[in-house]
């Protein structure tokens, strides 16, 4: 797959990039996807919920009423999780909802999520570029620009870039990664794609071609 790299500006600069088709054009894979985007989600729980037991909560543990001859149930704590104020039967405790994924199943889920925004033309190249500094109103310029001002847009870059990452960090349908860190679920979340045009060599590394 062959695109065009554009300017700043949207232009097309006359420069041509070939996307490889192992990475862009596969058969996808809807369950590695499926089992990527879980992972992920799984790993943004905090897992830290936690109610008392009947064990934890303060109260009295005296017997509350003699065992028999009340015509109610026995009962032998105020803690119990019958009475008001007692603890929490079977509530939540902290937990680590993430689970293992094999590295080849993840590729294969990156692979063909980009391969389905390839088919949907939502991939661009731009050019390597830069800020001066810190400009939520050049990062807007830009997605004006390239024509992608109502849509959710991911910016693929080479390597950390700060001054592109807090002018994007104010616009919600903005988000910035570099290429070696890219997700699943960022692909697929993502409405247009763009990559720079010295990520394009980093995301084949990434996948070891």
């Amino acid at each position: 797959m062959e695109l065009s790299v554009l300017n700043l500006q949207g232009k097309e600069t006359g420069r041509k990039v070939t996307l490889n088709d192992q990475i862009f054009g596969i058969e996808p894979s809807d369950h590695a996807i499926y089992l990527d985007v879980k992972q992920y989600l799984a790993n943004q729980r905090q897992g830290t919920s936690k109610s008392k037991e009947r064990g934890e909560v303060s109260g009295s543990t005296r017997k509350i009423k003699r065992q028999k001859g009340t015509g109610t149930a026995r009962a032998g704590s105020i803690k119990s999780p019958v009475f008001r104020g007692g603890g929490t039967v079977f509530g939540p405790r902290p937990r680590n909802y993430g689970f293992k994924l094999n590295k080849k199943v993840k590729q294969l889920a990156r692979k063909s999520a980009l391969t389905y925004k390839a088919s949907e033309n939502s991939i661009m190249v731009l050019e390597d570029f830069n800020f001066e500094g810190p400009k939520t109103k050049e990062m807007i310029a830009l997605k004006n620009n390239l024509q992608i001002a109502e849509k959710k847009a991911l910016f693929v870059l080479p390597a950390e870039n700060n001054n592109i990452y807090l002018s994007s960090r104010n616009l919600q349908d903005v988000s910035v990664v570099t290429a070696s860190e890219l997700s699943t679920y960022q692909i697929l979340n993502a409405k247009a794609i763009v990559i720079c045009e010295g990520s394009v060599a980093k995301i084949e590394e990434a996948f070891k071609l």
